[in-house]
């Protein structure tokens, strides 16, 4: 966990507060741990012309992209995801990208506002995390206190208009019962990824270093543990630069939008 974050774990426990922390400058990392008990969301703001196909990306990549909100266009305001949420200043850090390349990091995108912009705030694994520790299975990068380890991989996604690429998935090494006790969780958890997508072998996905992330923070592998990989919503920044729109801004990995959605009511069973 990045310095600030963890300095004000104790003091950030519900979404407000997170919120308020990261509009006026005082988180700007991560929010793994921040705010137990409510969803996070990652977050991707497209322009008007491609929001359409966006929303068909995401309906056909649910595992990836399990939409649970969407703006008005031109609306930064989302009342049903949380009282007062500025989507513009309530994310710790953002990504802009500018035909396809990432351009810059901000911490703010009042000034990059447009009235055409469409903000689609899709599931996040950071949510799962929290049903896992319940039930007593572990997660290495919250014990180490680093961010989840994420990878580009082979697999396609579903195309929809412009919008392709591959599947970025998260990995959590876990020992063969604690990743059977893992499928068995979040599989009842499809609105923030589900189930993994893939156990073992990383190389069988187009990973060449398990050790190297494309995102994220390298975690210790026991020899006797499998890395476990769940499809991540880090997927659409991947995607963002293989379309190469002209303008699109994200969350910066790991630094998510939390919400005033409780996580109990993720589950489908």
């Amino acid at each position: 966990m990045n310095a600030d974050a963890f300095a004000l774990t104790g003091e950030l426990d519900a979404p407000a507060k997170v919120r308020q922390a990261a509009r006026t400058g005082r988180l700007t990392g991560q929010t793994s741990g921040l705010a137990p008990g409510f969803v996070q969301a990652n977050l991707a703001i497209l322009p008007g012309d491609l929001a359409a196909d966006f929303l068909r990306f995401c309906q056909r990549n649910p595992k990836p992209c399990p939409l649970i909100g969407m703006s008005e266009p031109g609306e930064p305001m989302l009342p049903e995801l949380g009282a007062d949420l500025d989507i513009r200043t309530d994310l710790p850090r953002y990504r802009v990208w500018r035909d396809g390349e990432l351009a810059d990091e901000v911490e703010d995108i009042r000034d990059l506002w447009r009235e055409d912009l469409t903000a689609f705030l899709i599931g996040c694994s950071f949510s799962f995390e929290e049903a896992l520790l319940a039930d007593g299975v572990p997660v290495r990068h919250v014990a180490e206190g680093r961010n989840v380890p994420m990878y580009r991989t082979s697999i396609p996604t579903a195309p929809a208009g412009p919008f392709h690429g591959p599947l970025v998935v998260s990995m959590r090494p876990l020992e063969a019962p604690d990743a059977i006790r893992a499928i068995q969780i979040t599989s009842r958890l499809p609105a923030v990824h589900g189930a993994p997508v893939h156990l073992g072998d990383p190389s069988l996905i187009g990973i060449r270093d398990v050790g190297r992330p494309d995102y994220g923070d390298a975690v210790r592998i026991e020899p006797d543990e499998l890395p476990v990989f769940w499809a991540c919503g880090v997927t659409p920044q991947a995607v963002i630069a293989a379309a190469k729109p002209p303008f699109a801004i994200t969350h910066a990995p790991g630094c998510m939008l939390v919400t005033d959605l409780k996580n109990t009511r993720l589950s489908v069973l």
